[in-house]
């Protein structure tokens, strides 16, 4: 009976530790110059085959969406609402719902009003991925681009 025991822990803890080391998606960002005092933080997904994210845009049926979280600072403000493009609707089987998608051709871009260049931006971004088989839980992510 131990030995059951131990096996199906063993299985179990292998299986906890390879969902935990999944990581389909990573984002990353750029800081694009506009004008000597405005520019674009671009962010974007590097999305492994076969996975998908979501849009900012929430659904009645869907998953959680992306969001944005950008740490206040009195070196920098925001500009409108973070835009997002190639973003597309389609249907979702793990939803069973048409849901806003996000693919790795998607960008993610939030506009920047400031003073004097040099310095740092830091934000979160929340989200969650899927493929057709299963959904992982929502992840938050720290990111930070240098603003030249």
């Amino acid at each position: 009976m131990k030995k059951i025991i131990l096996l199906f822990a063993t299985l179990f803890s292998f299986f906890a530790l390879n969902a935990q080391q999944q990581n389909p998606i990573t984002w990353v960002a750029s800081y694009k110059s506009i004008s000597a005092t405005e520019g674009e933080i671009i962010i974007t997904p590097k999305i492994d085959k076969g996975w998908h994210s979501y849009s900012q845009k929430v659904t009645a049926d869907g998953p959680v969406p992306t969001s944005f979280k950008f740490t206040q600072s009195k070196q920098y403000t925001l500009v409108g609402a973070v835009e997002e493009s190639n973003v597309h609707e389609e249907f979702d089987k793990a939803f069973d719902a048409k849901i806003f998608i996000v693919t790795e051709k998607s960008a993610f871009k939030q506009k920047v009003k400031f003073a004097k260049a040099g310095f740092s931006v830091a934000l979160k971004i929340e989200f969650m991925c899927c493929n057709d088989q299963m959904c992982l839980p929502p992840k938050t992510t720290d990111l930070t681009v240098k603003v030249q």
